[in-house]
């Protein structure tokens, strides 16, 4: 089996099972609709931005990268389901090696991130003056976000053994990575810990990415955005390659030795 069939094989079985996974797909696409209609209707009636843009208008980059980070973090649960029942053994045993079962993994969720992020991406004119092309550029930045967001989801899950333990860690995660990032607030604010902790944060880039993107002010040059969040996927994608790896070259110690010449395995 090549590479390639392996991979669009894993896409197909992945996507056919967040297509079965309904109240996830619907949660995943409100709770972005909740936060902006929530917290920025309620922020937008207590906040005065420097720029003289509304709250909502603002946070909805943000929004935007919540909803691609959620999408594609969180399918990540479908390898630690497939570990739990033995199912990634046999992937993991294919000819066409661990890169063919990662890619495809990070393939679909991206795909995931882009859908739900997408969505949200559709209600953008109910909140922004900004014209097609801008739209476009923000599809495309969604697509980089989501596959960060994949990449990141699959290293998470790349050494856990059951579904609890990854929804524990995803949270603990997810959600200190939005906060820090400049989604909701701007981090020029922040005390200098938390600033500099804000700076070192991957999300915080995606966030300045779909800014550039949508016409608004960022923090950090468009280069920088985009540099940052590519660099992230190459990275965490390199790390979860030598996390899954089967022989355990790298982690682990290498092989375990085999049986002295002539005396059968057992």
């Amino acid at each position: 089996m090549s590479g390639w069939s392996a991979a669009y094989g894993i896409v197909a079985r992945d996507l056919a099972r967040a297509g079965r996974q309904t109240s996830r797909l619907v949660g995943g696409v409100a709770r972005p609709f909740m936060w902006l209609l929530l917290i920025g209707t309620g922020y937008g009636a207590i906040t005065r931005l420097e720029t003289g843009t509304s709250y909502q208008a603002f946070v909805y980059p943000g929004i935007l990268v919540m909803a691609a980070l959620f999408g594609g973090t969180l399918t990540g649960v479908s390898t630690v389901y497939d570990r739990e029942f033995g199912m990634l053994r046999l992937m993991l045993a294919s000819p066409a090696g661990v890169g063919a079962l990662l890619a495809g993994r990070a393939a679909a969720a991206t795909l995931v991130g882009l859908l739900q992020g997408g969505i949200v991406l559709l209600a953008a004119p109910l909140v922004l003056d900004a014209g097609p092309a801008r739209y476009l550029l923000a599809a495309g930045a969604l697509a980089a976000v989501a596959a960060m967001s994949a990449t990141l989801g699959l290293l998470v899950a790349a050494r856990l053994r059951s579904v609890e333990n990854f929804a524990g860690v995803i949270n603990v995660l997810l959600f200190p990575l939005l906060f820090l990032s400049g989604a909701l607030y701007p981090t020029a604010g922040m005390p200098p810990a938390l600033r500099a902790i804000a700076r070192a944060n991957p999300v915080t880039y995606a966030v300045d990415l779909v800014r550039h993107a949508l016409g608004q002010p960022a923090e950090s040059s468009a280069a920088v955005a985009a540099s940052a969040v590519v660099g992230t996927t190459a990275l965490a994608f390199l790390l979860t390659a030598l996390l899954f790896d089967p022989e355990q070259r790298f982690i682990g110690g290498g092989r375990r030795p085999g049986p002295p010449a002539g005396v059968p395995r057992r």
